[in-house]
């Protein structure tokens, strides 16, 4: 059995995690064990389940001091003697594989998970950390050809160097259940609402700020409408501010930063993703399993929508009535006929068990190689 050390920054709640431990859940562990190493700023590492499947977790300084986090990771990869490490840090990799690489570890593998957008305050470091980010690496990897190409270039992706793992859900656990979906409505007391949902971080990434905008032209249509929001972030006091100041305090459920997400899904109506960009989000790919509409923007790679008929692309450029208009039409249209898609995400690619398998192999041919 071989460890591999997971370089994953700041291990939150979100995508990254989530798309992490659902290729941890399910890969071989009699074969590959990950050793998960994480600033100490995360807010949601799974210690006692990580512990449980047989994986360790080590908790260093965060990026932010970066001399104190490469010299971390230098001094683990150095004590532990890994044959791999594997960066899900986006271009902040760029560190985590040159620490790796003066400790003498043989392979490092970049991952390519997201992408940045002009709007984002973090754009301009993102950018000239990307010109440097292939440094120390001697893999590449990405969730999908968007992000690929973005982080490590399109000569790089063209010549078949970025193998890609797509982002992967467990589909078995996000079927639509009619059952679960009355007794959720009925414990939250929206039995008779229309159900706009949202999950996620409310940052500037996620476009929260507007995701409020889009719901306060929704209600004025459908005044029966709500929206379910579940996550946390920077942005939270603002966003309640905006919330209060359009009159919609009685029109937003909001529950928190939660785990045990699947049900809520089932209790939407449709799901909202206005995003100023992401990699292949993880939310998006639940909702669709569970038979909801989708509404992304158009920052967002299509490859992120498996389901046609589900996926609705908007660009950021319409107005907040604009996306209302096309969010109740398509969701309207939805409602008495939804049905799981399972099938469709998992034969699209994004089941977390067949893609472990292919890591699994990934992992086992590049240690046959330097064994």
């Amino acid at each position: 059995m071989e460890r591999i050390a997971v370089i994953m920054g700041k291990m939150h709640s979100g995508g990254k995690k989530n798309l992490v431990m659902e290729y941890y859940r399910h890969i071989n562990k009699e074969k590959i064990q990950f050793d998960f190493i994480c600033d100490d700023d995360s807010n949601a590492i799974p210690f006692d389940e990580i512990k449980a499947l047989g994986g360790k977790v080590f908790v260093i300084p965060p990026y932010q001091d970066i001399l104190k986090n490469m010299s971390a990771i230098y001094k683990l990869c150095k004590k532990n003697k890994y044959k791999i490490v594997h960066g899900y840090n986006g271009t902040m990799n760029l560190f985590a594989m040159l620490a790796a690489k003066f400790a003498g570890v043989p392979v490092r593998i970049n991952e390519s998970i997201s992408m940045a957008h002009s709007s984002d305050k973090k754009t301009i470091i993102k950018n000239i950390l990307r010109v440097f980010s292939k440094c120390g690496s001697t893999h590449y990897m990405s969730n999908g050809e968007a992000c690929g190409r973005w982080q490590f270039g399109n000569n790089i992706y063209n010549s078949g160097k970025v193998a890609v793992f797509k982002t992967v859900i467990d589909t078995g656990k996000n079927a639509f259940i009619p059952i679960v979906r009355r007794d959720t409505r009925k414990e939250l007391g929206i039995e008779d609402n229309l159900v706009i949902g949202h999950i996620g971080r409310l940052t500037e990434q996620k476009n929260t700020l507007f995701l409020i905008d889009i719901v306060a032209s929704i209600v004025k249509k459908e005044s029966t409408a709500k929206l379910l929001l579940i996550g946390d972030g920077n942005l939270r006091d603002e966003m309640f501010k905006k919330i209060n100041k359009s009159g919609l305090s009685k029109s937003v459920i909001y529950l928190g930063r939660r785990e045990d997400i699947q049900k809520f899904y089932n209790s939407m109506d449709c799901f909202i993703l206005p995003s100023l960009y992401e990699g292949l989000p993880v939310t998006g790919l639940e909702a669709e399993a569970c038979g909801l509409p989708v509404f992304f923007s158009t920052e967002i790679p299509r490859e992120s929508s498996p389901c046609d008929e589900l996926g609705h692309f908007i660009s950021l450029g319409k107005s907040a009535d604009e996306w209302a208009e096309k969010i109740i039409k398509y969701t309207k249209k939805n409602i008495e006929k939804r049905k799981s898609y399972i099938e469709a995400v998992k034969a699209a690619g994004f089941d977390s068990g067949n893609e472990a398998k292919k890591l699994l192999n990934y992992y086992e041919n590049i240690l046959k190689k330097v064994n």
